[in-house]
């Protein structure tokens, strides 16, 4: 499948065609929720292919922009990501992955890339 251009204002905001709107670099953002917990596993970024390839397989499969390359979660670590609903929102700028996580889905071996908390002093690790 090939994606349409963007529609304008309320047709883009109301049409039920996936029309994603990706950045200047070709780019969409892509949030990773666990599906039981509602817990954000991750922010990354898709190109045209990964999100095809992500509908095509159920696998989240990304883009690298530090190695310019496709990428499917957990292809070398195991920790992958089976998905089980694709949301996309209103714009159709960013799209949100519920998925099964298996392991960590930080490359850090955390459950989540969203393990500090952000206050005036700086940062801390939530418990």
């Amino acid at each position: 499948m090939s994606f349409e251009a963007p529609l304008k204002g309320t047709a883009q905001d109301e049409t039920l065609e996936l029309r994603p709107k990706f950045d200047a670099d070709g780019l969409i953002a892509a949030i990773a929720q666990d599906a039981e917990t509602g817990e954000v596993l991750m922010l990354a970024w898709m190109n045209a292919d990964a999100l095809q390839a992500t509908l095509d397989t159920k696998r989240a499969t990304y883009w690298s922009r530090s190695r310019q390359t496709l990428w499917v979660k957990g292809e070398t670590s195991g920790n992958v990501q089976e998905v089980t609903e694709i949301r996309i929102d209103c714009d159709q700028d960013a799209v949100l992955l519920k998925v099964k996580q298996t392991g960590g889905a930080c490359h850090t071996g955390r459950d989540s890339c969203f393990y500090r908390i952000a206050s005036q002093n700086g940062l801390k690790a939530d418990s």
